[in-house]
């Protein structure tokens, strides 16, 4: 037990400080709204999606911070806000869609649920895309 504890204790001192230096650098300090979108969000999920894969290749999460967007290159980082109640979430495309020409983003399941609108199944929102100060 105590060889247990002693272990996780050294633990941290471990990590190789050169990789978490590079994250450190690495994570943005600030972002600034590159563009700004106002319409309707929807949300999918593994049930509704008719496969596990989005358009990236990636595995769909119902619980991921990811959403799907007609022309956002993958990767993109957007802040996506209910205007109903003011939440909001940072998420990143990896997908395509919505495939319906009155909504500007689908969100996972689990982004709507913190979002408030799981419920609901729409909302309206703001879409802002987000860029690295500096960049």
């Amino acid at each position: 037990m105590a060889l247990a504890i002693a272990g996780a204790l050294l633990l941290p001192s471990c990590a190789d400080s050169s990789i978490l230096s590079i994250r450190s650098r690495s994570a943005p300090t600030e972002w600034k709204v590159a563009a700004v979108q106002h319409g309707q969000a929807s949300w999918y999920g593994i049930r509704c999606n008719g496969g596990t894969r989005t358009a990236s290749g990636e595995r769909l999460s119902n619980a991921a911070a990811t959403a799907a967007h007609k022309t956002l290159p993958m990767g993109t980082r957007v802040r996506v806000t209910n205007l109903s109640n003011g939440r909001t979430e940072v998420v990143r495309i990896n997908d395509r869609g919505p495939f319906s020409k009155a909504r500007v983003i689908d969100v996972t399941e689990g982004v709507a649920q913190r979002l408030g609108f799981r419920s609901r199944g729409v909302a309206s929102v703001r879409v802002e895309v987000l860029k690295r100060a500096g960049d």
